[in-house]
């Protein structure tokens, strides 16, 4: 994932500002620049400057209506993909799968974009220094930046994302809503720092697994690719294998659904009246709460738009982001 340094180069800054630009859209320019062979200086001042955060590209074109969709199924377990669709669809059309886009999807894009290419950067190529394979130097560079972006940015931003989501929509009933801000404040007012960070252990290890999986079994699926290519160990891949093993890592990742599933449920402003879900939720007893009352296939409920999700944000953070720090790299 880390473009190689010289050594003892000490730490590259430069990963903070890649992994910010990663979470926003610059991307789909650089990629349309490189392959009609347009100079790409202007998009390179911008990225220089900031302007452009690139890996919000995967929650401002498909990663937002994936997110909406799976937490949408992953809340209301009993919804198969058809009704979910449907519910999103009844809540604005097409603006529905944008619920929580702005500012809070916005904001989480950009930072834990940034902190997560910083530390799994970092972790990566001391990692591989210390002779570890390309594949477990992933998993753990991917882990730590999971954690790192988790508790850094994530927990407040996971939450409101969440509540907008799956709180109750006032306006069909002639209510006039409260705005995302307003209940932002609300749940401040009430529960403190804790509300408005509710479940962020969840996100925790769902960060650390997520990444960690993504990025190790990304680096494995390179080497297989190697091997079927007849290359040796360290030699570049084209786009479209690196975009394939992002696919196979994003895909393969998603084996942990119950922990995202525990995320939603711990999170979620729906009403659940339930005798037996309980008063203080934590992970474990989220866990078996969902367990008891939907079984394994409830825990599981929403994997296949995660799926979609998951291989789109591998490849935004993981083929283009090696792109990026690479092109970076040769500006210095």
């Amino acid at each position: 994932m880390a473009p190689a340094r010289e050594p003892g180069s000490g730490v590259n800054w430069s990963n903070i500002a890649v992994g910010g630009i990663m979470n926003m859209v610059a991307s789909l320019v650089l990629l349309f620049c490189k392959w009609t062979d347009i100079q790409a200086d202007v998009i390179g001042a911008l990225i220089d400057c900031h302007y452009i955060h690139l890996g919000g590209i995967s929650v401002t074109t498909l990663g937002q209506p994936l997110e909406v969709l799976k937490t949408q199924m992953a809340a209301n377990r009993s919804q198969g993909m058809a009704q979910a669709l449907s519910t999103v669809w009844s809540r604005g059309g097409v603006a529905g799968f944008y619920q929580g886009l702005i500012p809070w999807a916005w904001i989480e894009a950009s930072t834990k974009g940034a902190v997560l290419i910083f530390a799994a950067s970092e972790i990566e190529e001391r990692a591989m220094k210390g002779g570890v394979s390309p594949a477990a130097a992933g998993l753990l560079g991917g882990m730590g930046g999971g954690i790192a972006q988790a508790y850094a940015t994530m927990g407040f931003c996971t939450t409101m994302k969440t509540v907008e989501i799956t709180r109750h929509k006032q306006a069909s009933s002639g209510i006039k809503p409260m705005s995302t801000w307003a209940v932002f404040g609300d749940i401040y007012k009430r529960e403190g720092i804790k509300g408005i960070n509710k479940g962020v252990n969840a996100v925790a290890v769902r960060q650390c697994t997520n990444w960690g999986s993504r990025m190790g079994f990304a680096r494995l699926a390179e080497n297989w690719i190697r091997g079927l290519r007849g290359k040796k160990e360290g030699e570049p891949l084209g786009a479209l294998d690196k975009i394939a093993s992002s696919t196979i890592g994003g895909a393969l990742a998603t084996w942990n659904q119950p922990i995202e599933v525990v995320r939603v449920e711990m999170q979620s402003a729906a009403k659940n009246t339930a005798a037996d879900r309980p008063a203080k939720l934590t992970v474990l007893n989220t866990l078996s709460y969902v367990y008891r009352n939907n079984g394994i296939k409830g825990l599981y409920r929403g994997v296949t738009p995660r799926i979609g999700l998951g291989i789109w944000q591998t490849i935004c953070m993981v083929s283009f982001a090696d792109y990026v720090k690479a092109w970076v790299k040769t500006q210095k």
